[in-house]
């Protein structure tokens, strides 16, 4: 009898066959997480007399033993050639571990960098080391009282030197409040010297503190400061509201004002503590959110050390006509401040959207007012013709993104399931490729010097290799079209394992066009909405079939189609240690960018919202179809993986189409957007993806009843009793995006009507589970399952 028919629960006992602890597939997975991971570059003058230039790379391994990565730094010198070409490089002979850095910021001239160090614990001091060419220059110690841990996490993180490296502004946690002290002496101090309580005294935890959700937990205000070089004193940066929490600093370049008394000043991005597009007082949750509302600001500066002006500093709105305004870059001449925008984002609630440039004429005598005429340079494209430039995916510039010599910026952009570096003419807008235009590999622009490119390529059967771009003449980049020269700088004494090695080299993948299905035939949609989207197939013998061939089932290696999490992210060509290791492990993978992706224009990222579990299930099972009709997969063997948004599809996959896979894995997946709504850091995010172009405008913190059924019947548990496949769940305790609650309540309906599941909860981890020893268990026993239940 049927177990699910007869209500008997089946209990969550893992079997020998789905043991994780596989020697083999162990094995292959730590010599994945061996391989290096190119994380940052800075260019550096040469000090040799023959000239050329230094590049300084930090890469990043996995400690798995210590739980941590290990970050360490290697250094190339360059040497300048005359022709187009580099050929003449050399390496340091070994790279060095840079233990306990939180971050690590150049000079502008390379003669100093900065290693910050955060605390460990509440009460240790920050520590800035200010480093020469043979030694160190300065230590500063920050005690807690004056601030937190520095920022460092991508967003508000923000550390600028000044033009003439006497000053360094930087992002950190505002000092802790004083917390109540009770007990029979609390009416006097109640602490001693070291601030622990009297004998008897014990201290209360006081006002509740609203952080910015999901990976900010516990973390206070990002505020501004400014450290002196020479002194060694460190200042807070006055004129800011409190309800602003401030990130993304830089200097206004000193050579702008022709006063040199004037005093030195700062531009900052600045988030209001509540989300005007958005009917609520709270803090909804930040980490990748490109839908809450900045703007830029422009403040004096304090000079440490030194009394302050008898003026109170002010800080002025510099773009209160754009709702979203963030890495402020300035030319290098300092007439022209350039920054993104999310502005579609914020208006239509998206999470993320199709961004713009612009920029603003800085003024030549230094005065700043508030109305600040902003000119667009790229604007939001909604619909792209085939190979046309799709629109700006950038969420951040590098910090000297400008040709030498040139108004030409360039930036890494996603262009449907590639990322491209591209050219953009500031004066005129013109938009063109810098990355070679036949490569089907995903690069990722990291410096500049003069006119040469410092890149990273990398695909999903070639790990990251370290790319230098080089142009004869800066200014014809946008006008005649010259194509760029590309050098290898082949990293010293890099080796894969001989499993590794072997694996990669049979791997093909390519890019799959697939039509749009029509999901309802009487609803009209816009030319962007209706176009084909794409899908990543990675083949692990290098056999792809083609749609000619007579389909070979017994040879096609089992499917995992793989989803990506937003919904508005991006899958691209680029290289993943852990789906490698999937491939390597003999499956083919299906990586599809339904609609609703980043890459592929407005139109057609705007056209999920409202129709999440239906325009999406719907493109992934027209991918599916694709590759089963081509001859590329069998349908008798195909899982599911995805996480956060792709576990979503995931499991509304095996509910809606339960006889289409053999098996699913999610991470973190959102499961029932109804009781999500009340505990998740954005319940907007549950508003818009349900409710489309009125998520905003009905969006609240007490949703009806009406409101949780629309909620309830696009997720996952609506379809629940058609579900009939083993599912491995992979859980974080710490999730706030999707609470580990909303899993478990998906876990244990399947639980009582006698389905077979898999739970790892992984205590410390948040909604990506990358703590370096989670990661590694998680993919362990993807592998381990994908192999018990599709061989």
């Amino acid at each position: 009898m049927d177990q699910a028919a007869s209500g008997k629960a089946m209990p969550l006992i893992p079997s020998e066959k789905s043991d994780p602890n596989s020697e083999v597939e162990s094995e292959l997975l730590q010599a994945f997480y061996a391989i290096p991971s190119l994380d940052k570059a800075w260019t550096i003058p040469s000090r040799k007399e023959e000239g050329g230039f230094d590049v300084a790379v930090a890469m990043s391994q996995a400690n798995l033993p210590a739980n941590a990565k290990r970050t360490f730094l290697s250094t190339v010198y360059i040497a300048e050639t005359a022709d187009d070409t580099i050929t003449d490089y050399h390496w340091a002979p070994f790279p060095f571990e840079v233990s306990g850095a939180s971050l690590i910021v150049p000079s502008p001239s390379g003669a100093k960098v900065l290693i910050i160090r955060n605390p460990k614990d509440a009460t240790s001091p920050t520590r800035l080391q200010i480093w020469g060419p043979g030694q160190l220059l300065r230590e500063i110690y920050v005690s807690s009282s004056v601030h937190g841990s520095i920022y460092g996490d991508g967003w508000f993180e923000g550390v600028s030197w000044s033009h003439h490296e006497e000053f360094i502004s930087y992002v950190a946690e505002e000092p802790a409040n004083s917390r109540p002290v009770y007990g029979p002496t609390a009416s006097t101090s109640g602490t001693n010297h070291t601030g622990a309580p009297e004998a008897g005294n014990w201290k209360g935890q006081g006002d509740w503190y609203e952080d910015w959700g999901e990976c900010y937990s516990g973390k206070r205000r990002p505020v501004l400061f400014v450290a002196n070089v020479g002194s060694g004193v460190v200042q807070v940066v006055e004129g800011i509201p409190r309800d602003l929490s401030a990130g993304q600093v830089v200097w206004v370049p000193e050579v702008v004002s022709s006063d040199p008394t004037s005093p030195l000043s700062l531009v900052f991005v600045g988030w209001s503590s509540f989300a005007d597009n958005f009917s609520t007082p709270r803090k909804l949750g930040m980490k990748h959110c490109f839908n809450r509302p900045c703007h830029l600001y422009h403040v004096e500066a304090p000079v440490p050390g030194t009394e302050p002006s008898n003026a109170a500093p002010v800080a002025v709105k510099l773009t209160g006509t754009i709702s979203s305004a963030f890495s402020p870059r300035f030319s290098p001449n300092g007439k022209m401040l350039v920054f993104l925008s999310a502005e579609t984002a914020v208006s239509s609630g998206a999470h993320n959207a199709t961004n713009s440039l612009h920029c603003i004429n800085w003024p030549a005598d230094g005065i700043v007012c508030k109305q600040k005429q902003i000119k667009d340079v790229v604007k939001v494209v909604q619909h792209a013709e085939d190979g046309a430039f799709p629109g700006l995916y950038c969420s951040s510039l590098i910090v000297n993104p400008w040709l030498n010599g040139s108004s030409t910026l360039l930036l890494s952009s996603s262009w449907r399931s590639q990322q491209v570096i591209l050219g953009i003419d500031i004066v005129s807008g013109d938009v063109s490729t810098v990355s070679p235009s036949d490569s089907l590999a995903s690069w990722n622009l990291l410096g500049m010097h003069n006119s040469c490119v410092v890149a990273v390529v990398s695909s999903p059967t070639q790990p990251q290799n370290l790319k230098l771009g080089h142009i004869a003449s800066p200014d014809s980049l946008i006008r005649s079209g010259k194509e760029w020269n590309w050098s290898n700088i082949n990293l010293p004494s890099l080796q894969f394992s001989a499993k590794v090695e072997s694996a990669m080299r049979a791997m093909k993948y390519e890019i799959l066009r697939v039509p749009a299905p029509m999901t309802d035939p009487l609803k009209s949609m816009s030319e962007g909405s209706g176009q084909s989207f794409e899908a990543i197939f990675v083949s692990p013998t290098g056999s792809i079939n083609s749609p000619t061939e007579e389909p070979r089932i017994e040879s096609i290696p089992s499917l995992v189609v793989v989803l990506h999490g937003g919904p508005h992210t991006v899958s691209q060509t680029s290289f993943s240690r852990n789906t490698a290791f999937l491939s390597a492990l003999g499956f083919s993978l299906l990586h599809v960018n339904y609609r609703g992706s980043l890459g592929f224009g407005e139109e057609a990222l705007q056209s999920l919202l409202g129709n999440i579990g239906r325009q999406d299930v719907s493109d992934v099972l027209a991918a599916l179809d694709l590759v089963i009709r081509n001859g590329m997969a069998d349908p008798a063997r195909v899982a599911v993986l995805g996480g956060s948004h792709g576990g979503f599809l995931a499991t509304h996959l095996v509910g809606q189409a339960p006889d289409r896979f053999t098996t699913a894995i999610t991470r973190n997946p959102a499961c029932n957007l109804s009781s999500m709504v009340g505990i998740t850091d954005i319940p907007d995010w549950c508003y818009v993806e349900a409710f489309g172009k009125d998520g905003v405008a009905n969006y609240t913190e007490a949703p009806s009843t009406k409101d949780l059924s629309v909620l309830y019947r696009c997720s996952p548990i609506a379809y629940l009793s058609k579900v009939k496949v083993p599912i491995l769940f992979l859980l974080g305790a710490q999730d706030r995006r999707v609470p580990v609650s909303n899993g478990f309540q998906y876990v244990q309906a399947l639980r009582a009507r006698g389905q077979e599941v898999k739970v790892i909860l992984f205590p410390e981890d948040v909604h990506a589970i990358d703590r370096p020893q989670s990661d590694f268990e998680s993919f362990l026993n993807i592998g381990v399952w994908l192999k018990r239940f599709m061989h």
